[in-house]
């Protein structure tokens, strides 16, 4: 084991574990070094081939028993997520893994299984946790300043894919290939952040389109209404079908309303909380009076570097890590829950039957008849900058 550096093997080297290699390579994240590269695509390790200190490898199992490396990144298509991680954390690694941590919450919970030393490290790649005004909003709500939660609304349909976008590549928008569409793919984050800031709702009733802006066989337009044993709802709207398209937070509590949007946060705070006016005042039409605070953005934060940083600093250091990838089956499990909703036509309750989903997703798998055409393209600087 290293004692100045961890050595990281990165596993699956598409448009996330390319940029998480050359990133480590450019020297941004200190305490890590980059001492293996593994894909099956001999393609995809071309332009690392001269890179001096890295392996690469053609198989993760001998990644993983080559004694070079203290921890795996695990970039590969959603379903392997599950058994490559389950295979590291078994072997002794720690382990990193991107979004989702797998396709479905009995994925999840099989993963989680293996991490059974707590002397290893085990965390998700949720890097928009990073982001201070996500961070701050978390702060607001768990120091009291917004009051009890009323109604949240997130509009996230800033995910505008093209038909060529789903033909680059044979796995992207298929049940057997990635297991789902937008919430699978595109909205990870959201979701984690949805709980993480929020909680788990009790009951989400979804409207799911498969293919409706697209030729492909799953989700591409979601609408989801949720509610919570206090009261409270919220509506979850997303597309890849839509442009300009929108990304608009809005979060009510008792104390007042949160608002993020192109950047600027914006606190209206009432100076009594809603229902304490309510039940007191003698006018039927007055609104509480209130501040306008303006949170100045501080930009969005060091995103995959500052997860990457904090894998090591972990590693290093003993820092907290930001995302343990326990907390990474809750994401898994709102999304399940709302194409569970949207595909059988009901509100269904959460937790959710994990082996219900499971059984679910593998009748549209093997009922599958849809025939996808592919290109071959390799994607630009420009298509992963603009993927997340």
């Amino acid at each position: 084991m290293s004692e100045n550096v961890m050595k990281l093997g990165i596993i699956g080297v598409g448009n996330m574990g390319g940029a998480h290699a050359n990133m480590i390579l450019e020297g941004k994240i200190p305490g890590m070094k980059l001492a293996a590269l593994c894909d099956t695509n001999p393609k995809k390790l071309e332009s690392f081939k001269d890179k001096e200190g890295v392996r690469l490898f053609d198989d993760a199992e001998k990644l993983m028993d080559s004694g070079e490396v203290d921890a795996v990144l695990v970039a590969t298509p959603h379903y392997d997520h599950t058994t490559l991680g389950a295979k590291a954390l078994e072997k002794g690694l720690h382990v990193l893994v991107e979004k989702p941590i797998s396709v479905h919450k009995a994925d999840c919970e099989r993963l989680i299984a293996a991490h059974t030393n707590e002397k290893q490290l085990f965390a998700a790649m949720f890097n928009q946790r990073t982001n201070p005004q996500y961070q701050k909003l978390r702060q607001l709500i768990q120091n009291g300043e917004l009051g009890e939660l009323r109604r949240v609304q997130w509009t996230i349909t800033e995910w505008f894919r093209t038909e060529f976008y789903y033909k680059s590549g044979g796995w992207r928008a298929t049940w057997a290939g990635e297991g789902g569409g937008v919430l699978l793919n595109q909205c990870p984050h959201q979701l984690d952040l949805w709980q993480w800031l929020f909680g788990m709702p009790s009951k989400v009733r979804s409207h799911v389109s498969l293919g409706k802006y697209h030729h492909i066989e799953v989700e591409d337009d979601v609408t989801t209404y949720m509610e919570y044993d206090n009261g409270c709802t919220g509506v979850f709207i997303t597309t890849t079908g839509e442009a300009p398209g929108t990304n608009r937070l809005e979060v009510v509590g008792e104390r007042g309303k949160v608002v993020i949007e192109n950047d600027v946060f914006t606190f209206t705070r009432n100076e009594v909380p809603m229902s304490e006016f309510s039940a007191t005042t003698e006018s039927g039409f007055e609104k509480p009076p209130v501040w306008n605070i303006d949170i100045p953005s501080q930009g969005g934060g060091e995103q995959h570097a500052g997860i990457l940083k904090n894998f090591a600093n972990a590693f290093l250091k003993g820092e907290d890590l930001i995302a343990r990838a326990e907390e990474g089956i809750h994401s898994v499990e709102l999304g399940n829950a709302m194409l569970l909703s949207g595909l059988k036509d009901k509100t269904v309750s959460v937790p959710i039957d994990a082996a219900e989903y499971e059984a679910l997703l593998k009748d549209k798998i093997e009922n599958s008849t849809f025939v996808k055409e592919t290109v071959d393209v390799s994607a630009s600087a420009d298509d992963f900058s603009k993927s997340f």
